[in-house]
């Protein structure tokens, strides 16, 4: 059985996304893009009219991954949703203890990008999507100020990643899972 090269788009974007991740969105060029993804100059820029429509590709991208990774490591903690907000540190572990992290896509690309454009901004809904998720989980477990929790827990979910990002550790994610515990056995009392 042989297995089906990947379309022309897939290596695009599959090639971008490496190098975003290796090196950021302004530290890549198309030229490096083209050259390691093995097509030609035209057929880049008819998937993608410029390099802003491939980085929103890459961000959209990566934000599917990420929430679904997210919700993935969330609901394997349980029904209760209190022991979900704990348990999606769970996805934190994951992503952030292998080599070459190199911290959030969104925070690094909102970085790179100026605020007011289409880039910035999907790094931005990204952030407020999360949260959104993490307010909802906040209300269902019972927190009587869930857009608060949800603050919270997002804060320490960023803060694992950019120390992350620095220095690969387990201690990190530990550490912010167990102030996230905290932070919900305070927030969301057990139902009786």
């Amino acid at each position: 059985m042989s297995s089906a090269r990947p379309s022309a788009h897939e290596r695009i974007l599959s090639t971008a996304t490496a190098l975003f991740n290796a090196h950021g969105v302004r530290g890549v060029g198309v030229d490096r893009i083209i050259a390691e993804s093995g097509v030609a100059k035209a057929t880049l820029y008819s998937h993608f009219r410029t390099k802003d429509d491939l980085v929103l590709a890459y961000l959209s991208a990566s934000d599917e991954h990420w929430r679904g990774a997210l919700l993935e490591a969330a609901e394997a903690a349980g029904a209760d949703p209190r022991d979900r907000l704990i348990g999606l540190f769970d996805a934190l572990g994951s992503a952030t203890e292998r080599n070459g992290f190199r911290g959030c896509a969104f925070t690094r690309t909102a970085g790179e990008t100026d605020p007011g454009t289409a880039t910035h901004a999907a790094t931005v809904e990204h952030k407020r999507a999360v949260r959104a998720w993490l307010t909802e989980l906040a209300r269902e477990a019972g927190a009587a100020d869930p857009e608060r929790l949800a603050v919270q827990i997002s804060v320490l979910v960023d803060g694992v990643m950019a120390a992350a990002a620095l220095e690969p550790r387990p201690e990190f994610t530990e550490a912010a899972r167990e102030a996230a515990r905290s932070l919900v056995a305070e927030a969301c009392p057990a139902r009786v």
